[in-house]
């Protein structure tokens, strides 16, 4: 039993995480990584301490009533049936007590996914717990959690421990019934004094374990409570269709077309209205505007992190959701302005995805993205561990290596999200160097704030408000003195009061 919890546990969890993967990005936006850490790891550990001794229990208790109860019968009938008589009251309350377990034992689950959920975030933030010296303030958060984890076990081990003593109870009267009518036959002829002893050395043996059902039960209801919440992770449906279409990546152009498309994180509030774009094969394409304009949601859409609300999304005029999933995103690579580096070293997080790259590849990637220097001079150059999500690293560097990791990855459309947006002005110019380079014969979308850093692209996009408001050159947009002229004379310093839109 001990192999088999540890094959299901593993068999789950795997199931449950690749499931996981697949779910859509609104799925993780609505819900803590504490939560989704509780189901993955102490749900599923949850169900293996069951199946380690509570399924083995229930096993035992099965064989020694068959076993025993028909030696029982066999020896002596007149007195079987009184062994017996606790069963079905046993069962009748191990049903009843079960149903009103199982909506307690949902409860501590839950409290025990705030719980960490507060912890996955605290440690997540402690630099600003400690910047705001909010360390007593969590401190109580935590505590206000734990007691909430602490009260709702406490109320379902207060139902629990109730049943353990009813069952004795029901034993110890059909012990006392066996001694009493078994002695009775004894005496009356009817059984031998041999027979008699045999028959209260099996009563022991047949009502005893009984008395480990209420631990058993206990154990059961907060296994199936844990149950419960991973087999709701693994109903949740997927909404993002996998496509058709193989696309070999040597294959893809890059023509990239957005026509009439809408989009909404939430009902009545359009982020994207009927936006409309068209990007040529191997040109370099910008896209510019205020903050929550809707820039960056339709690189989300580009990749199917979402699904299209309304309008279709093309790739070398194939809409993109016939084509193979898998295959879309690794045509294209993505330097998003909120960088996330892997525990591990320089090498590893820039050959993420490829392990099997040399280290000559990952060095030209470096390069390329103005980040060798600063490795080389590193502790342990490209075998540097840079801790949990790149702390070790400063954001200009963590950026560059973000840069070097999606050139490695060599993808015929690339996408920087404000890739420049951590970094000081002389490795802005370095990398602005290299992106004649780097975008050279690829289809390239630049997200960015700094004008400075787009001003080259062949067409500049101006969104505004979910809208597309204006679209051209950068001399063109000066010259038409709209929202992107208004833009370039606040960041050149040409005026200080700034745009309001």
């Amino acid at each position: 039993m001990a192999n088999l919890a540890q094959t299901i546990q593993h068999d789950l969890r795997l199931d449950a995480y690749q499931h996981l993967q697949n779910l859509e990005l609104s799925y993780f936006e609505a819900r803590s990584t504490g939560e989704l850490m509780s189901i993955l790891n102490d749900d599923i550990n949850q169900l293996e301490r069951f199946l380690n001794g509570g399924a083995n229990d229930i096993l035992q208790v099965i064989t020694t009533v068959i076993l025993i109860g028909g030696t029982f019968f066999a020896l002596a009938p007149a007195v079987a049936w009184m062994a017996m008589l606790p069963m079905p009251a046993i069962i009748w309350g191990a049903i009843a007590f079960q149903k009103r377990l199982a909506p307690r034992y949902a409860e501590v689950r839950e409290r025990v996914s705030f719980l960490n959920s507060r912890l996955a975030n605290n440690l997540s933030g402690i630099v600003t717990i400690k910047s705001f010296t909010a360390e007593d303030f969590e401190a109580q958060q935590v505590k206000v959690d734990s007691s909430a984890y602490r009260n709702s076990n406490r109320r379902a081990i207060a139902l629990s421990a109730a049943f353990i003593p009813l069952i004795r109870i029901l034993i110890f009267l059909a012990f006392m019934a066996i001694l009493l009518f078994g002695g009775m036959e004894v005496i009356g002829g009817g059984l031998t004094v041999g027979t008699y002893s045999v028959l209260v050395f099996l009563t022991q043996r047949l009502l005893w374990p009984l008395t480990r059902l209420g631990e058993t039960l206990d154990q059961y209801q907060r296994a199936m409570a844990s149950t419960q919440r991973v087999m709701a992770l693994l109903d949740t449906p997927v909404q993002i269709h996998p496509g058709h279409l193989a696309l070999p990546t040597p294959q893809v152009k890059g023509e990239v077309s957005f026509q009439q498309v809408c989009f909404a994180y939430y009902p009545g509030l359009p982020v994207l209205r009927e936006v409309s774009l068209h990007i040529p094969a191997g040109q370099t394409i910008a896209i510019v505007g205020s903050t929550g304009s809707g820039k960056s949601t339709l690189v989300k859409l580009l990749l199917r992190f979402h699904e299209l609300q309304g309008g279709q999304i093309t790739l070398d005029g194939v809409d993109i959701t016939q084509l193979d999933l898998q295959d879309l995103r690794q045509a294209i690579g993505l330097v998003s302005q909120d960088v996330f580096l892997f525990h591990g070293t320089v090498y590893e997080n820039i050959a993420y995805g490829q392990p099997q790259t040399s280290m000559e590849q990952v060095q030209a990637a470096a390069m390329n993205a103005e980040a060798h220097e600063f490795i080389i001079q590193l502790p342990a150059g490209y075998q540097t561990i840079v801790g949990e999500r790149g702390q070790k690293l400063s954001g200009g560097q963590r950026q560059r290596l973000a840069i070097a990791r999606t050139l490695l990855k060599d993808p015929p459309i690339l996408v920087l999200d404000e890739a420049t947006s951590a970094v000081d002005n002389e490795t802005e110019a370095a990398i602005q160097r290299s992106l004649e380079r780097i975008t050279l014969n690829r289809t390239t979308i630049a997200i960015a704030h700094r004008l400075s850093t787009i001003r080259h692209a062949h067409c500049i996009y101006v969104m505004e408000q979910g809208w597309v408001a204006e679209h051209g050159q950068h001399e063109q947009l000066l010259r038409q003195n709209g929202l992107y002229a208004q833009f370039w004379r606040v960041q050149t310093g040409q005026r200080s009061d700034t745009v309001q839109r």
